[in-house]
């Protein structure tokens, strides 16, 4: 495991095919592992400390998904090796997953796009298996009944690796609390890539995010929501970074 300190958390400083290999381990061992990946807003939210630092704290994969944490880990002199957004990672893992047999679940997102998800992700990847899929109302993780029926429905499938679309803190906090129950070898948090993969919200360019001007285009995406994110809140990084030099 090559995991350094970073900031107000560590990261596995691993490139795109050892976080693969790192992920297919973990499936071996079979031991409801998670995965997260820390971007600017996550680092802003874990410096309020509370649920999400335990969650951090508890990971067995954290890998850093955003140009900015590998310009501040280049200006620290801890460089690291690749940026991992959940967005790339995403495909990557489905398309190994049709070549190793590992089978899928999708939970999160609006009504359909999980399973819309499924559809487009198993037409270009055939042998993907994915056993199932299910976007749950709002509110869901107050319900009983209703987390009774997302743990019965994970538990009959019995996928090995289960993919949470439901934001940051929500679906890393839902792991937390349920990966003992569900008993999946993996779980990943990986926020708005069951949309992007639906095709319900476009990604950015390629040149974008290679130059770290994806929250640009996330911008122009959402703005309602994006707008407070990225130039409001996201602005505290500035002030963690001379913090933790």
């Amino acid at each position: 495991m090559v995991r350094m300190k970073f900031m107000n958390t560590e990261i596995d400083n691993f490139t795109m095919l050892e976080t693969l290999d790192a992920i297919d381990d973990l499936i071996k061992k079979n031991k409801n592992a998670y995965v997260v990946t820390p971007n600017v807003d996550h680092i802003v939210q874990l410096e309020r400390g509370g649920e999400l630092r335990e969650v951090y704290q508890n990971a067995d994969l954290i890998l850093a998904d955003g140009k900015p944490l590998l310009w501040i880990a280049k200006w620290y002199g801890t460089p690291i090796k690749q940026k991992i957004s959940g967005s790339d990672l995403f495909p990557l893992l489905c398309e190994r997953a049709s070549k190793k047999g590992h089978t899928m679940f999708f939970l999160g997102a609006a009504e359909g796009v999980a399973a819309k998800a499924a559809e487009n992700l198993t037409q270009r990847y055939p042998g993907l298996q994915v056993v199932g899929t299910y976007s749950p109302p709002f509110g869901f993780e107050k319900d009983a009944v209703e987390m009774q029926k997302i743990e019965n429905m994970i538990k009959d499938l019995n996928p090995q690796i289960l993919i949470v679309g439901l934001g940051c803190p929500k679906q890393e906090k839902f792991i937390l609390h349920n990966r003992k129950k569900l008993k999946v070898p993996i779980s990943l948090g990986l926020g708005a890539s069951l949309d992007f993969e639906a095709g319900k919200i476009k990604r950015a360019p390629a040149w974008m995010a290679n130059y770290g001007f994806e929250w640009l285009f996330r911008i122009t995406q959402d703005p309602k929501r994006m707008f407070k994110r990225y130039l409001i809140d996201d602005l505290k990084i500035l002030r963690l970074i001379v913090k933790y030099k």
